[in-house]
Formats: C-alpha cells, sequence, structure tokens
C-alpha cells in the first residue's frame, strides 16, 4: 500500500490553539483528524465551529471523557478504514514545534515500519514537578525496554504505523489515560518496532492548561508496576531477541548511538557536586557495569584495542575482561573530570604543565591558533579551565549528533563558558571563512585528528597504528593549509589525582603543494599517529574510541600501504 499519512489532534479542554495547529498540518497536506473527548458543551461548540466545512478536517466526538489514549485509539481505528497507513499525532495545546512535522512525515517514509517520535528539547518554561516526572518515566522505559537508548516516551509529536499499532493494542489491555502515550512505546518495542527519533524544541505557553491531575501519578505508578511484571515474565523472549539481532562491528563510530539519558548525565553531576569524584565513581559503578555487559560492540572494540597496546609493550599482562571493565571504568572517570572542568570544579592549580613555553608562547602571542588532539585522555580539562578562566572563545569542531545531550548539560551547568561547540559533518568554505575569522580574532580552533570523517566516501589516510594500519582523517591538515597558521598538539592526561598538559608544535604551517598534495597530507598522518602512539604509552587506559578503530565502516587499507612509519620523515622534508 502507498505511503498515506494523516494527522490526529486529541483535545480535552484545549481549543485556544487548535485553529493554528490545524492550518499548520494542513499547510503539509496532511488530512486532520480531531477527536473531541467528551469536552463541556461550550467547548465542544468551539472545537465544532473551528473544524465544520474545512477542508481535510474530520471531527469525531467521544459522549463523555474517555482519555487521551482513547481519544488516539478512536483516530487509528477512523484511518485504517480511511486506508491512512501511518498517523501523525500532535498534542492540543500548542507545545510542540510544528516546523518539523515534515521531517517527522519524510523519516516515516523511509522507515515505513517505525516509529517516529520527537525527542523533546525543552527550553526554562517547562515546570520542575514536570520534568522531574519525565526522568522518573524514562527510567522505567529503560527497564521495561530492556533499553537505555534515549526514548522520551511521554512526547505527544510522533508517527505510527497505523495497522501495526492498531494489531499491538488488539493483544494487551492498554491503558486508555496520560499512561498511553509511554505503555504502546514500550509494547511496540516488544514486538521489536523500531523506534526513530527526532529532536523538537517544545515550550510550555505561558497560561498554559494542564489536564494532567493527582490521580494520573497513581495511574502511571500502576502502568509501570504492570509493564515491570509483565516485562519479567517475558524476559527470556526479551532477551533471546535482543542478542539475537545481527551483530556488525564494523559499523562507523558516527553510526554508534549515544548511550543513556539527559536525566542520567544530570543525576551524574549532582553526586559529583554532593560527593565528589571518587564517590560518584563507586555509586556509578553498577551503571558502567550495566553499559559493560550490554554494549557488545564497545566491549568487543576495547578488547581489539587492549590487545593491541599489550602486543606493543603498553600493558603488563595480556588484557581480559578485567581490564576491560577498568577501561570502561575510566571513561566514566574521564566523564565526571569533563562535569568537574565546565562547571569549575577543576581549576588552574590542578593542572600541571601550565608553565609550558610552547604553551605560553600561543597564549601570549595575540594571535589565535589550530590545535590538534584526539580521544586520548582528557583536553576538554585544559580547554575549560582556560575557557573559564581566561574567557578566551574556544571553537571546538565536534560532530554533535553523538554528543548533544552532553553539550546541553555542560551549557546548563556552565553559563559562564566562552566555549562555542561547531557541529561539523564535513568542512566547507562557510566553516573555514569562520575558523579563519575566529583564528584573526586570537581564537583557538581545536579538532580531533584521530576519527575518519562521517559524510561516506571522506576523504582517509592509512598510517601504521600499533603495529597496524589505521585510517585517519585528512581534513585537519586540508583546514589548516587553508588556515596558514602554526598548528599544535595537545593532550591532557589524569595522573592519579591531578591532570598534565602536553603542549607542542605540530607544524610551523602547513602547506599542501599542487601535485604532490595526497603523499603530503598521508605524511602528516603519519606524523600525528606516531605522535598519538607515544602519548597512548603514558596512559594506555584513557584511549576513548569505542569501536573498530582499524576497520570503521568496513574501510580496508590500500594494499601498498607501508607496515611502518620509516619513511615519514623523507616524505615530510623531500
Amino acid at each position: 500500500m502507498p505511503f498515506r499519512p494523516c494527522a490526529v489532534i486529541p483535545t480535552y479542554n484545549h481549543v485556544s490553539a487548535l485553529n493554528a495547529i490545524i492550518a499548520r498540518l494542513r499547510e503539509e497536506g496532511l488530512p486532520v483528524i480531531v477527536v473531541d473527548d467528551g469536552n463541556a458543551p461550550e467547548v465542544a461548540k468551539r472545537i465544532e465551529e473551528i473544524c465544520d466545512g474545512k477542508e481535510g478536517v474530520t471531527r469525531l466526538s467521544h459522549r463523555k471523557n474517555a482519555g487521551k489514549g482513547a481519544a488516539i485509539l478512536t483516530a487509528l481505528d477512523y484511518a485504517s478504514r480511511m486506508n491512512f497507513t501511518h498517523m501523525l499525532q500532535v498534542d492540543a495545546d500548542g507545545q510542540h514545534d510544528l516546523s518539523r512535522t515534515a521531517e517527522l512525515i519524510e523519516l516515516a517514509r523511509k522507515q515505513p515500519d517505525a516509529v517516529v517520535t520527537a525527542e523533546p528539547i525543552f527550553d526554562d518554561t517547562i515546570p520542575k514537578a514536570r520534568l522531574i516526572g519525565r526522568w522518573i518515566t524514562h527510567f522505567w522505559f529503560a527497564v521495561n525496554t530492556l533499553s537505555l537508548r534515549k526514548t522520551d516516551s511521554m512526547c505527544g509529536f510522533r508517527v505510527y504505523p497505523v495497522e501495526t499499532t492498531l494489531q499491538t493494542v488488539a493483544r494487551a489491555n492498554i491503558a486508555r489515560r496520560m499512561g498511553f502515550d509511554t505503555e504502546i512505546l514500550v509494547r511496540l518495542r516488544w514486538g521489536n518496532v523500531p523506534v526513530v527519533v527526532l529532536p523538537v524544541r517544545v515550550t510550555y505557553p505561558e497560561g498554559n492548561y494542564s489536564n494532567f491531575k493527582a490521580w494520573d501519578n497513581v495511574e502511571i505508578s500502576r502502568m509501570h508496576a504492570k509493564l515491570f511484571f509483565l516485562m519479567l515474565w517475558r524476559l527470556p523472549v526479551l532477551l533471546a531477541a535482543r542478542w539475537s539481532r545481527k551483530r556488525d562491528t564494523s559499523r562507523h563510530w558516527a553510526g554508534l548511538a549515544e548511550r543513556g539519558s539527559m536525566a542520567g548525565l544530570w543525576i551524574a553531576v549532582i553526586l559529583y557536586r554532593l560527593f565528589g569524584r571518587r564517590v560518584c565513581l563507586v555509586l556509578l559503578s553498577p551503571i558502567v557495569l550495566f553499559f559493560f555487559l550490554t554494549g557488545g560492540e564497545q566491549r568487543h572494540a576495547s578488547m581489539g584495542y587492549l590487545r593491541r597496546a599489550w602486543r606493543a609493550g603498553m600493558l603488563p599482562r595480556e588484557p581480559g575482561w578485567r581490564t576491560s571493565f577498568r577501561h570502561f571504568m575510566t571513561f566514566g572517570g574521564a566523564a565526571l573530570d569533563k562535569f568537574a572542568a565546565w562547571t569549575g570544579n577543576i581549576s588552574l592549580p590542578d593542572v600541571d604543565g601550565t608553565e609550558d613555553p610552547h604553551l605560553y608562547e600561543s597564549e601570549t602571542s595575540g594571535r589565535g591558533s589550530f590545535v590538534l588532539t584526539g580521544h586520548l585522555g582528557n583536553p576538554e580539562v585544559i580547554r575549560a579551565v582556560a575557557s573559564l578562566t581566561n574567557r578566551s572563545r574556544v571553537n571546538v569542531l565536534v560532530h554533535t549528533t553523538n554528543a548533544v545531550r552532553f553539550n546541553a548539560v555542560i551549557n546548563r551547568f556552565s553559563r559562564s563558558s566562552s566555549v562555542r561547540m561547531i557541529q561539523v559533518t564535513e568542512i566547507g568554505p562557510e566553516t573555514a571563512i569562520l575558523l579563519q575569522t575566529a583564528i584573526e580574532n586570537g581564537e583557538s580552533v581545536v579538532m580531533v585528528g584521530d576519527r575518519v570523517p562521517v559524510s561516506e566516501g571522506g576523504r582517509v589516510s592509512w598510517a601504521p597504528f600499533l603495529g597496524e594500519p589505521a585510517p585517519f582523517p585528512q581534513g585537519p591538515y586540508i583546514l589548516a593549509s587553508i588556515l596558514k597558521w602554526p598548528v599544535y598538539f595537545l593532550f591532557c592526561l589524569r595522573h592519579g589525582s591531578r591532570f598534565r598538559i602536553y603542549f607542542e608544535p605540530f607544524a610551523e604551517r602547513i602547506v599542501l603543494p599542487r601535485g604532490d598534495r595526497e603523499r603530503v597530507i598521508n605524511a602528516y598522518a603519519r606524523q600525528y599517529a606516531e605522535r598519538l602512539e607515544v602519548y597512548l604509552r603514558k596512559a594506555p587506559l584513557q584511549w576513548f574510541n569505542f569501536f573498530d578503530y582499524w576497520r570503521p565502516g568496513g574501510l580496508t587499507p590500500p594494499a601498498d600501504m607501508p607496515s611502518s612509519a620509516e619513511t615519514m620523515e623523507q616524505e615530510l622534508s623531500s
């Protein structure tokens, strides 16, 4: 059946935004179903006046208020009879950013078997009680679906596959009121229906009326308890389905979903502030253990790296699962250190190496700098400390689709930060101009050199790394040649309770001669890999690339790839 979407607006005591919502959905070409869920006569009359006579708008009514879930089911049944394949649910209170409607529909078109739901990005208008309630529901959703993948199960802005949803409802007694949004999503996940998320801004309008009543807390609590015991009953089936899914260990690093939730990150910050790093690590150990046990792909990547590090003489004994778990715990500690740095809990006296002459020259020259770093240690510590102390602008090029929640927490807790996160999937002329201006203004530009491009077909250079060829991005060297500024190499490693900066010149200026450009870029990539390996020996467990680093996305080295870096110096000097 061809893709035929419609939209539903369930409404109970919400009419002020109804006309505008209908108009916006009709602009997208969507037939609209409005369900009057047993409103009082005067409200029902206003709904009738708004809907009747409008082309493409159908009004359905309940004689008595039956609940939001019941209204959605009424609309689903009607949509099925009218041969619609998908139904977009929109709340009637005007909270959602309807400019993302077309994107939600397009995602549903591309993945017709999936539920496509908004992931709310709340502003300061959200009531704290609502936010805390959502955190609790996020926790139970994660437990009941055996997944910590971030999904806001309470958001009323989503696209359902009509027949799949009706079949799921027919097999279960699903909540008809406030618990519907969460329960239907849990049961769809139990049925292996994919869930696709799209970040969408959500604002609570001033004077917004809420249909949420105190008794709804009881209903939702009963629903969570019911789903929990049902989950335990079907646990063997759910685990079997989970472990039988096809594993693909060659995925690109950017395709690995960020695990965990915003609530978890906020809890980590609060624990750190209350108890300090050591107690916080102890409290977070069970969470890290959960990720270790369930993150098969990340665990496999950790063991692969550790074995290479052991063969290179970086580890005293052959690594096993204990060493891999220590690797995970080190990563958890590094995440806490990032929070501590950005929130002012780590200061310059906690950092050694700040007297380095190269660092001093870079800071006092009045010029900007282009800095290469990587996912070794915690370079964000020195970026945060320098930013919060000197207020100098730091421009960090990141792939923020995998770090949007982490960055949001940092920004919320660190209003004074002068760091600008620039999301970059590929370097274009606009990005180069922006960064050139930043450097001319005395700002720093920081870029990692250890992750290959996000876009398919991105340019890479292969270099020996821990005894095997590994791909490195060409983008940093191309960008450095455009900016025409000195390039530095920066790492910040944790040694015991202190941090140590390693800052050294990488190149006075990167020049890529026409006709010999590829060879020179390859030589710089080898230089980067060599220096990376030097610092890796100082802290081998502080390597935080939890994917198949040597063959990401199925990449393979060229047949004529040199097995060592012996020719690097000659290539750079020729």
